[in-house]
């Protein structure tokens, strides 16, 4: 008999005859005893919470009025918040607090523990008001969890590695769950904004993981034996090799949403030693931002972003890590300068957005078609702007220099930690210093910070030193208004709601160019840069934490100290 019955029939709320009907009833629904018992009127929701609570001396709460985030949520799966009617509201330390409805059911209590290896502290919920947090709170994932639970009772085979049945694999690929939970993976994804769809293979697990704002999120771990068909299923859609599975590829996938909106997929697969693992990257051509002034800048650098490239020749160079927007500001600037009366030539890898009146050239490898190739050809098409999507070596930087010498205006991106270490980067490439010193007009180094959802902003207070830490002015601090988000419908309960661009502009003014030809470090040129009116990454956040746009916490995250 189940500690819930026995106390209930100890206390005489309810009969043996009544406990056993609900127990027949349980055993043939499933579900919670508590639950049968409501639903055949043995118990009142009120009397249940009561007495529970007298028994077990735990707080109340109401989990509809507290805000849940998404990375607690996902220590318990849908499937057992559902089938033990309990929800995940907190992590302090190493305890998890949960709400329940029943806390004499031990086994679930346990089953939490073992799961997510977390001592667990329990809170006292009425059962309608669990349930319905649950479906609230758990609503994005239910078309994924509707096909997951379909799959459940499918018989769908994992083809073995070393015996690859294509055929088979094919129609395991077309199987109606295997498409529908491809579909609703692809369609939750553009529902919450992700940037990248990752599906990772492990020994005994297979994971999905969402990119949102520039941050990972587990979103569900399907069955494995879903493996070879779900990752089948993408290649296929792909127009990838599904016999393939030694070596990378990458393919692309259009798909064709309501109101006539077209959403591009692009697929990277690559062999790891328990499977494929796919990344998918969305482009959402109608979120690229090609407006300069809403991207971010502040007045003085987008005025010296500008002037760099209204010049008629030179380079300007765009640095960042990958993901860090370098795209959409080299996009927003060819936006700027796109006339009637100058031929853009572009070299990407690979070209992410059509640019109307723009030739787009994506680079090939395989057939001898690099950046460096690309771009001696373009000298050979009277260009008169040219934008090459990175500068990986020597050779490529040459070209490029050499273009920007000789009456060109190239744009262009590199991999550096800052605007001043680019200089050094070009110099240990092998490009000479008065090339760089004569070449350059301007760099710029960017990063991308989450912006406070608007909708749950809410005030916060820091500690006095952390702020001093992190550059706010002493002076300052006590005027300044802090805020964060505390998580919500709009923003998948994360507190960031889009992203804006924190950006690092030098321009290579007469005192600049001076000490690029002496020599000087990465060091002297960023404190001769600052001391002339650079703005660091780290001081262009602090200017958004001033407008209440993003948090402390947000550009610790992205920025370094100075």
């Amino acid at each position: 008999m189940s500690r819930l019955g026995e106390l209930l029939l100890k206390r005489a709320l309810i009969t043996q005859d009544q406990l056993l009907k609900a127990v027949t009833e349980q055993q043939q629904h499933g579900g919670v005893l508590a639950a049968h018992l409501v639903r055949l009127g043995v118990v009142s929701e009120e009397q249940l919470v009561s007495h529970l609570q007298k028994e077990y001396r735990l707080p109340i709460v109401d989990p509809m009025t507290l805000e849940i985030a998404a990375e607690i949520l996902g220590l318990v799966p849908f499937a057992l918040a559902n089938k033990h009617h309990l929800l995940p509201l907190n992590l302090a330390g190493s305890t998890l607090t949960i709400a329940m409805a029943d806390p004499s059911n031990l086994v679930a209590i346990n089953e939490v523990k073992f799961l997510t290896g977390y001592d667990v502290r329990v809170m006292l919920a009425r059962l309608s008001l669990v349930r319905k947090a649950i479906d609230h709170w758990y609503q994005s994932d239910s078309a994924i969890q509707e096909v997951l639970t379909q799959i459940e009772g499918e018989d769908v085979e994992l083809v073995r590695e070393e015996e690859v049945d294509l055929k088979e694999l094919e129609r395991a690929t077309e199987e109606a769950p295997v498409v529908k939970l491809v579909n609703a993976l692809l369609a939750d994804a553009i529902r919450k904004r992700a940037s990248d769809i990752h599906i990772e293979p492990f020994e005994k697990m297979l994971r999905v993981r969402f990119r949102i704002d520039g941050v990972l999120y587990e979103i569900m771990k399907p069955p494995l034996k879903l493996k070879n068909p779900l990752i089948s299923r993408l290649k296929i859609m792909a127009a990838l090799d599904i016999a393939e599975r030694r070596l990378p590829q990458d393919g692309r996938i259009k798909l064709r949403l309501p109101g006539s909106k077209e959403m591009d997929f692009r697929v990277s697969v690559i062999p790891t030693i328990f499977g494929e693992k796919v990344v998918l990257r969305l482009l959402d051509k109608s979120s690229l931002q090609l407006d300069m002034t809403k991207l971010g800048f502040e007045s003085g650098a987008l005025r010296d972003f500008k002037e760099a490239i209204a010049r008629p020749f030179g380079m300007v160079l765009v640095t960042g890590p990958t993901g860090s927007g370098k795209t959409t500001t080299l996009y927003s600037a060819l936006s700027e300068l796109n006339r009637i009366s100058d031929n853009i030539s572009t070299v990407e890898d690979p070209v992410e957005y059509n640019l109307v009146g723009i030739n787009q050239v994506q680079i090939n490898d395989s057939i001898g078609l690099s950046f460096a190739a690309a771009l001696r050809s373009f000298l050979r098409q009277d260009p008169d702007i040219i934008m090459v999507g990175e500068i990986r070596d020597f050779e490529t930087a040459e070209i490029a220099i050499k273009a920007a010498l000789t009456g060109h205006l190239v744009l262009s991106t590199l991999h550096t930690n800052d605007a001043p270490s680019t200089i050094n980067r070009l110099l240990n490439m092998g490009v000479e210093p008065f090339l760089v010193s004569s070449s350059l007009n301007l760099i710029l180094a960017q990063r991308l910070a989450r912006v406070i959802c608007a909708r749950c902003r809410a005030p916060i207070e820091h500690p006095r030193e952390a702020l001093l830490e992190v550059g706010l002015q002493e002076s300052e601090i006590d005027a300044l208004r802090f805020y964060q988000g505390a998580g919500c419908e709009d923003c998948a309960n994360t507190g960031y709601r889009g992203r804006v661009a924190l950006y690092e502009v030098l321009p290579m003014g007469e005192e600049i160019r001076e000490m690029v030809l002496v020599g000087a470090s990465a060091l002297d040129i960023k404190r001769k840069a600052i001391a002339l009116g650079m703005n660091t990454l780290r001081a262009a956040g602090l200017n958004k934490v001033r407008e209440g746009v993003t948090t402390v916490a947000e550009v610790v995250r992205v920025t370094v100290s100075d």
